[in-house]
């Protein structure tokens, strides 16, 4: 080991008292696994070497291979995916999409107990039609907190996360669609509807599943067009006499 090899090492914002413990620590444990190298080649049978040799041979080869094909496919490859794409292959392995957690759709108000209109508010939180939303939006900058949009899909996790107030082991009574709870604590009351709730082994909506899918046809493609390259390459090699079949 050199000089030169321990400074590359070394991390920019250290002090020189750390430095020296790191250079310390990095000296021993290198000459560590010099001396159980050297021990393994003397006393790790031939076959045994020569298995592991091949193995590491094989794994230099395949990240070679692998960075070069992800270098020459990723200029090539498509990306963009049609929604009606999506959602074909969703309807025809809907089964295979299912849930691993509990989802909701909900929205919730948290206000000061004694805040002003507190039943205009809660009506317009309960019936929440297009006026109702609009109205409630100018209104967000007085609530302690809030979420309004109830058109995404949120874990149960993160429903609870949230909702400090309920407790997860009540989940089985609170988590039922068109439920519309009011609770207090010491600071406020919250206002909370849920709107439509899937639970764990259901299958997964769409929206939920359209990431993995998009994964899923990536990968598709990536494997294709490996192939068509790998068929590309060899082809040209025949041609120009860089590969040659003997029988």
């Amino acid at each position: 080991m050199y000089q030169e090899d321990i400074k590359s090492m070394l991390p920019s914002d250290i002090s020189s008292e750390d430095s020296a413990v790191f250079v310390n620590n990095y000296i021993k444990n290198w000459a560590t696994e010099q001396l159980l190298l050297d021990q393994a080649k003397l006393n790790l049978p031939n076959q045994k070497q020569k298995e592991f040799d091949a193995l590491v041979k094989d794994y230099r080869n395949e990240l070679y291979i692998e960075a070069y094909k992800d270098l020459i496919l990723s200029g090539k490859i498509d990306t963009v995916f049609q929604e009606e794409e999506l959602q074909k292959y969703y309807e025809e392995n809907t089964n295979n999409f299912k849930l691993n957690q509990d989802l909701l759709k909900f929205r919730y108000i948290y206000l000061n107990k004694k805040f002003p209109e507190f039943d205009k508010i809660k009506a317009q939180f309960t019936r929440f039609d297009k006026e109702d939303q609009i109205q409630l939006d100018k209104e967000t900058l007085k609530f302690k907190a809030y979420s309004l949009n109830d058109s995404v899909w949120v874990s149960g996790r993160d429903f609870f996360r949230q909702l400090p107030i309920l407790k997860d082991e009540e989940s089985k009574d609170i988590l039922k669609e068109d439920k519309f709870l009011q609770q207090a604590d010491s600071l406020g009351v919250y206002l909370i509807k849920i709107e439509e709730v899937l639970l764990r082994n259901e299958n997964a909506p769409f929206e939920y599943a359209k990431p993995t899918i998009k994964q899923i046809l990536l990968n598709r493609k990536k494997i294709k067009l490996s192939k068509d390259f790998e068929k590309e390459i060899t082809k040209d090699a025949l041609k120009n006499n860089k590969f040659e079949i003997y029988n």
